[in-house]
Order: structure tokens, then C-alpha cells, then sequence
């Protein structure tokens, strides 16, 4: 399985073959389309992750150091970002999670195009990823 660098090379490779903001913004919500529907009994409050305007909601779970999670948001663009989460850190080493940045969406120009709100609700989104990641390393050891 590609690691979450390998990951981040192939998402700028993607976004890379758009010309113009239009595309990149359809292709992030048709990656948002892509994930699977999450079953509703998973969107409950522990799940629901705090600090997004739209509802987002990550399962996560941890094995043999490994995070792995189904997400889900109400919000077509938010959905796309959740893919990109997805696409760059679900089943990767819960470490590697821990020590990732978001700099692929400057790279991206995601953070240029994409609004205040919903800038803090993808640092939100990191964040609670990353606190998984940390309590994931807490089990194992």
C-alpha cells in the first residue's frame, strides 16, 4: 500500500491536469461522490467531528497501529475534502498520521479557493484525525 507521500504525489499528479479552479472544484466534490455512503447508525456525536460548520463525521478505528475510518459529511465540497483525507491517510501507520501536515493543499491551492469556514473545519477534521492517530500509538503501547 502507497504511504501517505506517495499519496500526496499522486493527489497533486490529479489535480495537476486541471487548467482552472472550475475543474479542480468538480473534481473535489466527484471525490467526494466516489466515497462510500457511511451507514447512518456510524453518524452519531461520537463521531461527529467538532469545529465544522457542515456535519462531518469520521468512524476511526486502530489496529496493530494502523488508522483506518469510513468518513462521511453532509456538504458536497466538505465530502471532497473528507475524500482527500481519506484518499491521503485511511489505512496508513497511525505515527505517519500523527506527524502529516496539510501542506498538499496549498500545493492544491485548496486553501486559496475554499472558505474561511470551511478552512477551519478541515483543520478540525486534521486535528481530530491526528488526536486519533495519538491515542492509536497510546493503545499499542
Amino acid at each position: 500500500m502507497a504511504g501517505i507521500q506517495e499519496n500526496q504525489q499522486a493527489l497533486s499528479s490529479d489535480f495537476s491536469l486541471l487548467t482552472n479552479w472550475e475543474e479542480k472544484y468538480e473534481f473535489l466534490i466527484e471525490m467526494g461522490l466516489d466515497l462510500p455512503e457511511m451507514d447512518a447508525e456510524k453518524k452519531v456525536d461520537k463521531n461527529l467531528v467538532k469545529g465544522c460548520q457542515s456535519s462531518v463525521w469520521f468512524d476511526i478505528s486502530c489496529q496493530n497501529g494502523t488508522l483506518s475510518f469510513e468518513a462521511d459529511s453532509d456538504s458536497l465540497v466538505v465530502k471532497g475534502l473528507v475524500a482527500v483525507l481519506d484518499r491521503l491517510f485511511n489505512h496508513q501507520p497511525a505515527k505517519d498520521v500523527l506527524t502529516a501536515d496539510l501542506s498538499i493543499f496549498d500545493e492544491l491551492g485548496l486553501w486559496r479557493h475554499i472558505s474561511s469556514q470551511r478552512s477551519n473545519g478541515l483543520t478540525a477534521m486534521m486535528a481530530h484525525l491526528k488526536a486519533a492517530a495519538a491515542e492509536c500509538l497510546t493503545e499499542e503501547n
